[in-house]
C-alpha cells in the first residue's frame, strides 16, 4: 500500500474509509496545533490592569498568508496610549497590541511569492498585533529586511528613525553645515535625528533635562554624534550662537512648554518648528514676534498619518535608507533594554511610569 501524501503539520488524523471490498483509502487531515502566547486586552484602561496574558492555538494558513515567529517588538509611547485609549487611532476590542515587530518566517501561504521561509521581516502597517511569539499574517502587511540587519534595529524600524527622517527630509531643505535644534534630544526619535544629521553633515543642538548622570549622558548623545548637548537651563544663557554657530532654521519639539518656547529664541528667522510630541502635557507657546518679525512658522508632524497619505515608492525609499545607515553602523537602536516576553509585565510598568520612555526603549525579548 502506498501513502502518496506528505506530512508536513505537527499532527496528523487518519480516516480509513472502505469504499469497496477491495481497497482501504486513507485520507491524511492536517492540523496545526501550534499555540501563540499573546498578550490581549478587551477593554481600555491602564495597561498593568486590562493586559492579560493568554494562549491561543495558530490558525491555519489562507493562501497569502505568512506564519512569523516574532523576535522581538518594542513598547511605544503610542503602544501604551492606544491600550489607555487615548490614541486617536482606536482599535476593535479584544486586541493585541504592538505596532512595531522583527520576526522570522516559519510558513508561507500557497500563493505568497515574495516571502521565503527564515525570512526577516518587519511590520509595514500598524496595529498588527506584535506582542505574542507567534502569528499568521497577510503578506502584504510584511517587508523583508536583510538578515545582517540587527534584530533591535529591525524592531524599532518603522517609527522612531522613521519620524526623525521624515522630519528632517520634508520641512527644510537641510544641507550639510546647516545646524537643527532639538528638545528631548536624549529621547528614541532624538537619538536617530542626532545619527541621522551626523551622517548627512548637518550639526544639531540637542536639549535635555538636568539630571544626577548628566554628564554621562551627555558623553553618550556626543559619541552618537551630537554636535552640542545642553540642559535647559544651559540653554537660557548659551553663547554657541553668538560664537559662531549657524542659527538653526529647523526645530523638533516633542516636550511643549516652556521648552518648545525656548526653542524659538535661538531658531532663524523664516524658521520652522516642527511639533510631534508633548511630553510635558503643556500646550505650544509661541512668542508672538516670531511669527510677525521672525516669520516662523509652527508646523505638526504625525507618522502615521503620513504613512496612509504617502505612496508605496516613497515609503520603500525611506525604508531602504535607514536600513542602509544601520547595516552601515551610522545609525544604531537607541539606548534600550530588551525584557523576556513571560516578564511583559516589567516592561508595563516602565512604560507607564512618569519616567518610562526618557531615553531608553523597552523591548519584548521573544527568542
Amino acid at each position: 500500500m502506498k501513502i502518496l501524501s506528505a506530512i508536513n503539520a505537527s499532527r496528523c488524523v487518519l480516516t480509513l474509509l472502505k469504499p469497496n471490498k477491495t481497497s482501504i483509502i486513507i485520507r491524511i487531515t492536517q492540523q496545526r496545533n501550534l499555540m501563540s502566547k499573546q498578550l490581549v486586552y478587551d477593554q481600555f484602561g491602564d495597561p498593568l490592569h486590562v493586559v492579560k496574558f493568554r494562549e491561543s492555538e495558530v490558525p491555519a494558513l489562507g493562501p497569502t498568508d505568512v506564519l512569523v515567529r516574532m523576535l522581538a517588538a518594542p513598547v511605544n509611547p503610542a503602544d501604551i496610549n492606544t491600550i489607555q485609549g487615548k490614541y486617536p487611532v482606536k482599535v476593535s476590542l479584544p486586541s493585541i497590541p504592538g505596532n512595531e515587530g522583527v520576526g522570522s518566517v516559519v510558513d508561507i501561504g500557497k500563493n505568497v511569492k515574495g516571502i521565503s521561509k527564515s525570512s526577516k521581516v518587519i511590520l509595514n502597517r500598524s496595529l498588527m498585533g506584535t506582542w505574542r511569539d507567534y502569528a499568521v499574517l497577510p503578506e502584504e502587511s510584511l517587508l523583508v529586511v536583510p538578515d545582517d540587519l540587527g534584530n533591535v534595529e529591525a524592531a524599532t524600524i518603522s517609527v522612531n528613525p522613521c519620524t526623525a527622517y521624515r522630519m528632517l527630509m520634508d520641512f527644510v531643505p537641510l544641507q550639510a553645515g546647516d545646524v537643527v535644534i532639538q528638545n528631548g534630544g536624549n529621547s528614541a526619535c532624538g537619538q536617530y535625528v542626532i545619527q541621522i544629521c551626523k551622517a548627512w553633515g548637518v550639526k544639531t543642538v540637542n536639549i535635555v533635562r538636568d539630571r544626577p548622570d548628566i554628564a554621562k549622558l551627555k558623553e553618550y548623545l556626543q559619541n552618537l554624534g551630537a554636535t552640542y548637548v545642553l540642559t535647559e537651563e544651559e540653554l537660557r544663557s548659551t553663547q554657541i550662537f553668538k560664537d559662531g554657530l549657524k542659527k538653526p532654521l529647523l526645530a523638533l519639539n516633542c516636550v511643549g512648554g516652556k521648552s518648545s518656547s525656548q526653542l524659538f529664541r535661538y531658531l532663524n528667522d523664516k524658521g520652522v518648528m516642527v511639533t510631534y510630541g508633548g511630553m510635558s502635557r503643556e500646550p505650544v507657546i509661541v512668542p508672538t514676534s516670531a511669527f510677525i518679525f521672525k516669520d516662523m512658522k509652527c508646523e505638526g508632524f504625525w507618522m502615521t498619518a503620513w504613512n496612509h497619505a504617502a505612496p508605496a515608492t516613497e515609503k520603500d525609499k525611506m525604508i531602504k535608507d535607514i536600513i542602509s545607515l544601520m547595516v552601515s553602523k551610522q545609525v544604531k537602536a537607541p539606548i534600550h533594554k530588551m525584557i523576556k516576553f513571560d516578564n511583559f509585565e516589567e516592561a508595563l510598568k516602565n512604560a507607564v511610569s512618569p519616567q518610562g520612555f526618557t531615553g531608553c526603549k523597552f523591548i519584548l525579548d521573544f527568542c
